[in-house]
């Protein structure tokens, strides 16, 4: 059949037409931003905001009720071990309170036996860490352990190290106590002031009774301790807590200085405590305590600091964006941008950090990705891509 002239036309016009309105009512690409996959270090860590302290920290305390002569010292001042620190006149007793005096000497005294048996158990517990420290070190060297276990023993050797050497200062500080018990009674005849040692050496980090005035037995006079041997406490989510164990590198960010500070996890606190958030909800967190590496001499008592722990590291993995992935009907998924469309892939995900996450299947090196996939995408819907 062959078609007239204006026919020809008619048909040309309706192709063209047709043509015309699929371009004008044919969909838009949905705009996505997206990112690539690639290959980087990862980390997961958890954040939490953390205070310092000084690690062997000794509050001198009044060791009898009496008159205080007032403190010389100001905060920030070295003091030697066995210098005097404050000086009380104690009051005038009586036989009840003399008998008073003579028992709290004999506590003292039971005290001190307790710290010294306390410091010989730390003193065997040390020198057997350093025995087995000095055997998993030639181990090491033979590569018959691994590096994690002689990393532990490693650290296991210094921290039996500084609880011995908190013991021995432990043994000092009860047998100044005692001493100073010892003396309510025995000076009280020739009403001579009761003096108040240091058991260590170090600096004076707070005064709690500067001027002359009567206190009570027990009452807190100065803390001393050595402000160079900080450690950092770190309190987290109970649940979170939980994923931390000793060993755990540490990062200690915004403290003031220019550069970050690294450390170890000594302790997880055994127990937790409510806290008030800002938002008023009441949460049980817990106290993560860490060690500096190398002291840092502008660091002082109660500084804050923002902390990282480090819970798992890997020097070169796949990984994606985290806010690309959702859980679909099995496992995770993601969206990836091919030819102009978005293709929903499932993916095997491991580590999960902060920001990226670790991806073990499903995936290639320089693929795009979305992130922030919408619930109006859907899979093979066109998409222009952003960054």
């Amino acid at each position: 059949m062959v078609l007239s002239k204006t026919q020809r036309i008619a048909a040309i016009s309706v192709a063209v037409a047709a043509l015309i309105l699929f371009f004008v009512f044919r969909p838009s690409p949905l705009p996505v931003d997206s990112g690539v996959v690639r290959r980087a270090p990862l980390q997961v860590t958890l954040e939490g905001e953390g205070v310092t302290r000084v690690n062997d920290r000794f509050v001198l305390a009044a060791p009898v009720s009496g008159e205080l002569e007032r403190i010389e010292l100001e905060e920030g001042d070295s003091v030697r071990k066995g210098s005097v620190v404050a000086s009380l006149l104690p009051a005038q007793l009586d036989s009840r309170e003399y008998r008073e005096a003579s028992a709290r000497s004999g506590a003292a005294r039971a005290a001190l036996d307790e710290g010294v048996a306390r410091q010989r158990r730390a003193d065997l517990s040390l020198a057997q860490a350093e025995r087995r420290f000095r055997r998993y070190r030639n181990l090491y060297g033979e590569g018959a352990v691994s590096k994690e276990a002689y990393e532990l023993a490693e650290i296991e050797a210094q921290t039996l190290r500084k609880e011995s050497q908190a013991a021995r200062s432990g043994v000092e500080a009860a047998r100044y106590n005692f001493v100073a018990l010892q003396a309510v009674v025995d000076r009280q005849l020739s009403k001579k002031p009761v003096k108040v040692l240091s058991p260590v050496d170090g600096r004076v980090l707070r005064i709690h009774e500067q001027s002359e005035r009567v206190v009570s037995a027990g009452s807190p006079l100065v803390d001393i301790g050595d402000p160079s041997a900080i450690e950092v406490v770190i309190d987290l989510l109970s649940s979170d807590a939980i994923r931390v164990k000793p060993g755990n590198r540490v990062v200690i960010m915004d403290w003031g200085g220019d550069r970050e500070l690294q450390g170890v996890v000594k302790t997880v606190g055994p127990a937790a405590f409510t806290k008030t958030s800002a938002l008023g909800i009441e949460e049980k967190r817990v106290n993560i305590v860490a060690v500096l590496s190398k002291d840092e001499p502008l660091l002082g008592d109660n500084f804050r600091v923002q902390a990282s722990i480090v819970l798992r590291e890997a020097a070169d993995v796949l990984q994606v964006p985290v806010s690309s992935l959702f859980r679909g009907k099995e496992g995770w998924h993601l969206f990836v941008i091919e030819d102009g469309r978005a293709v929903e892939k499932g993916v095997t995900v491991g580590m999960r950090g902060t920001l990226q996450a670790q991806v073990l299947a499903g995936v290639n090196v320089g693929q795009r990705v979305v992130i922030h996939p919408t619930n109006e995408l859907k899979d093979g819907m066109m998409v222009k891509a952003q960054e």
